[in-house]
């Protein structure tokens, strides 16, 4: 009890001793402030959507990156920047940012990366703009998603001589005037995408000779004639109004990569003639109903502009544009496949020209002739080098039977959402399959092409040609079968497939049928339903005829054993024994006499 009074009196004369400096601390207003809730490391400080109102004085020196994105900041003071003369990164996207104090970004000489993107800065951008022209070694600027116009666009790069990358996606831009871009020689990559502009006027882009990317996607352009941006890589018109393309004509060669005009209303395939480089097409979505000068649809076109006429150079345009490796036509309107246009580009490996309206697949000339399937044209000249090929969403009935040995290389195609039949041949010597009482042939080409993986899907098939799955077994991996008309007992084929390693991926959901006498049934192919399959009329007569002899026998046999003392001779000369009122014949007597008594038959 002492013990425990000794250390009590002890604790109170600590609190009354440190009670001085806790009242003098609070007297003097003296609070720690309360540290950020920020992930800092010496040179890297990110403050991401931490609820800041202002910007952060209290980081040390040395700050290279920034990040105060998804916060509440409203503006730039010159007071903000004195510790942070070092920084080289700073992203300040989605604030509420609209002003710019104009000496605020002169105290940060080394910043090369400035992102303003999702914030206000429309509201004060004639001020904004003067501190703007301070920034003495920026390299990139975002400025997208701030309500600008084109007038005060301009005003944010007037003088920035050493910008490469310029993002004003996402604005209110409606037009491009001459010498915009003046002020930005250097620059190489400029996004425009999702603005409104609807005109480009000539002159915009020249200063831009470093430009290598330009991204004008989702606007509303409805023509590019006279194009002469031969030092882009890639260009991307995709979502806007497009009716006309056509290239600037001139000796010098385009370093174009990568095209998108998806998304638009071409009515031709457009015209590159200078465009060797080009690797990367994409035309989807567009009314593109042919590939050939000669259309068999003449009254499907209208020649809105004077330029239009010079479309019909389809096959200069074609035949310069070797290095093509992806090319996708989906989304059109086209009515053929034409085997040699596609040719021409002798590096086409990836070929997609699903949802179209393709009925039949031609050995169509680049001179508009189509030829027929009995006419002798060059196989040499109409080889694909396609690896991959979408034909999905046609109308497409049947494939002609050299359809597969003009495509030595296809490793995958995608055939679904069709109405295939099983394909024709006129050629004697390929393999048949029979089905519902029919012999349908099957294209030669198809069972040595090395498929990897194969969509048939929502087609008319019943079964497959055994000496085609033969073939694919080597190389095929995958395949897609569900949606097409099945018989339950014709399922051979998927005997042999699961015989080998390829992969049925939705065989879960494949159906297929049988029919009895009243209607037709349909069951998943993994329920095992073969047993469900009637017989044929002529086997079941037989098989009651054979069962009924079957047993006249046996019961013939059992008569033979139950009569003892027969031999087996006997009872092959047996014969039923009746009673009756017989005329006396001595003669008869006398045989009986003699007979010996082993052979009388007792009733």
């Amino acid at each position: 009890m002492l013990f425990f009074e000794h250390r009590l009196t002890e604790r109170g004369c600590l609190l009354l001793w440190l009670l001085p400096s806790i009242l003098k601390a609070q007297s003097s207003g003296e609070v720690r402030p309360k540290p950020l809730p920020c992930q800092q490391s010496p040179t890297k400080v990110s403050c991401k959507g931490v609820g800041l109102r202002k910007f952060p004085k209290e980081l040390g020196q040395g700050v290279k990156y920034l990040e105060l994105s998804n916060n509440f900041i409203q503006n730039l003071s010159d007071s903000c920047m004195p510790w942070f003369g070092q920084l080289e990164y700073l992203d300040i996207c989605f604030n509420q940012l609209e002003a710019v104090s104009e000496m605020t970004l002169a105290q940060l000489p080394h910043l090369h990366s400035l992102l303003l993107g999702s914030n206000h800065l429309d509201r004060n951008y004639l001020t904004n703009g003067k501190a703007f022209r301070l920034l003495r070694n920026i390299e990139v600027l975002d400025l997208s998603a701030n309500n600008l116009e084109s007038h005060m666009a301009g005003w944010y790069f007037s003088n920035l001589t050493t910008l490469k990358k310029l993002d004003l996606s996402g604005n209110k831009m409606t037009r491009l005037p001459a010498g915009i871009f003046w002020s930005t020689p250097q620059l190489s990559e400029l996004n425009l995408s999702n603005n409104y502009i609807m005109e480009i006027e000539e002159g915009a882009f020249e200063a831009l000779r470093d430009l290598k990317v330009l991204n004008l996607a989702l606007n509303s352009l409805h023509c590019i004639a006279g194009f002469a941006l031969t030092q882009l890589r890639v260009l991307n018109l995709s979502h806007n109004a497009l009716e006309l393309f056509v290239s600037e004509e001139g000796e010098e060669h385009y370093l174009l990569q990568v095209l998108d005009l998806s998304h638009n209303r071409l009515l031709y395939f457009p015209e590159l003639p200078k465009a060797h480089y080009l690797t990367h097409l994409n035309l989807s979505n567009n009314a593109i109903t042919s590939l050939v000068p000669s259309s068999h649809h003449p009254a499907e076109f209208v020649l809105q502009y004077d330029e239009m006429a010079r479309l019909n150079k389809s096959l200069n345009a074609v035949a310069s544009l070797t290095h093509v490796a992806d090319l996708d036509l989906s989304n059109n309107q086209l009515h053929q496949f034409p085997f040699t246009f596609f040719h021409s580009l002798s590096a086409l490996h990836n070929l997609n020209v699903a949802m179209n309206c393709l009925q039949k697949v031609t050995k169509e000339s680049l001179t508009g002739d189509t030829e027929s399937d009995d006419s002798l044209v060059s196989q040499e000249h109409a080889l694909l080098s396609v690896r991959s090929l979408d034909l999905h969403g046609n109308f497409i009935h049947l494939l002609p039977h050299w359809f597969f040995d003009f495509l030595p290389h296809l490793e995958t195609i995608n055939l679904g959402s069709n109405s295939l039949q099983p394909c024709e041949s006129q050629e004697t010597n390929k393999g048949e399959v029979s089905g519902g009482g029919s012999r349908m042939p099957a294209p030669g080409g198809l069972f040595c092409s090395p498929l990897e993986s194969l969509d048939i899907r929502s087609n008319n098939l019943m079964t497959f040609e055994k000496l085609a799955l033969a073939g694919w077994s080597h190389s095929l991996k995958h395949m897609s079968v569900a949606g097409n008309p099945f018989n339950c007992c014709a399922l051979a084929w998927l005997d042999m497939l699961q015989a080998t390693s390829v992969s049925v991926l939705d065989l879960n959901e494949t159906l297929c049928s049988y029919q009895d006498k009243t209607k037709n049934f349909s069951v998943k192919i993994t329920s095992s339903p073969r047993w469900l399959c009637p017989h044929p009329e002529g086997n079941s007569s037989l098989a009651v005829l054979v069962v009924v002899i079957s047993l006249l026998f046996l019961s013939y046999g059992a008569c033979c054993l139950l009569k003892k003392g027969q031999k087996l001779p006997g009872c092959l000369g047996f014969r039923s024994n009746r009673v009756d009122v017989m005329p006396y014949r001595p003669e008869r007597e006398k045989t009986a006499e003699a007979r010996p008594a082993d052979s009388i038959t007792k009733v």
